[in-house]
């Protein structure tokens, strides 16, 4: 005999949409970003002339944060961190006075060390060996304590305290660090400066936002200078 067919009939599964699909997936790679940005790597720009010529305005650069220990967004806590800055080490972090500004320097002395500046910085009373492509623009004898830019010239000797870190800019002449705002706490260290991904040279013509209608001009002006303002070699 034949089977009598059932009234019911099984619900087909439902199909997610297009849009859901798409929403999915721009969410995870929202969260990815998120991730990635916040804990691994964050890209930097360099805004100035501080760091020259191991640095040049206009460079861009990939930070490691997890090295240092990543800070936990809205809270004070940090990940762990395999070590410390170390002299040599080039650090991005925010600047003590104004946490929304971020800096970069090298890392001349640590915890325990003695670093003092007569001109130019010296840890543990020895001569700090400058990287190959730092510079010091003023020549002569060090400046006078009393003179108005003294403190570029002289500092300490002091002996760095737990948490904090002496960073000095390689274009020693012409950097604003721990000379004139002091040492750097830990806490606000955001990671090492590993590689330099791109670089885009400053242009005095370049046209300047002025609002949207001015996109169409900078536009142009970067496409039709684009040969000449990239920095091929680096």
């Amino acid at each position: 005999m034949a089977k009598k067919r059932s009234g019911r009939r099984k619900a087909k599964p439902r199909k997610k949409s297009l849009v859901r699909d798409y929403l999915e997936v721009i969410l995870i790679a929202v969260v990815l970003v998120f991730v990635l940005r916040t804990f691994l790597v964050q890209a930097f720009r360099i805004p100035s002339s501080s760091m020259e010529d191991t640095l040049l305005v206009g460079d861009f650069l990939l930070a490691n944060k997890f090295i240092f220990g990543a800070k936990v967004p809205f809270t004070e806590w940090r990940l762990p961190a395999f070590r410390e800055p170390e002299p040599g080490d080039i650090v991005i972090f925010q600047h003590p006075d104004d946490p929304s500004r971020d800096f970069i320097k090298r890392c001349i002395a640590g915890p325990g060390q003695t670093v003092e500046v007569r001109k130019v910085p010296y840890v543990n009373g020895e001569r700090a060996v400058d990287p190959p492509l730092s510079k010091y623009l003023a020549k002569g004898a060090p400046l006078p304590k009393g003179h108005r830019n003294g403190k570029r010239d002289n500092f300490g000797p002091i002996v760095v305290p737990p948490g904090h870190f002496f960073m000095m800019g390689d274009n020693r002449d012409n950097s604003e660090d721990s000379r004139y705002w002091g040492l750097l706490p830990y806490k606000f260290i955001r990671g090492k400066a590993f590689i330099i991904y791109g670089s885009w040279a400053p242009d005095a013509d370049a046209p300047e936002y002025e609002g949207l209608f001015s996109i169409p001009k900078i536009l142009f002006y970067n496409i039709l200078h684009f040969p000449s303002r990239v920095r091929w070699k680096r």
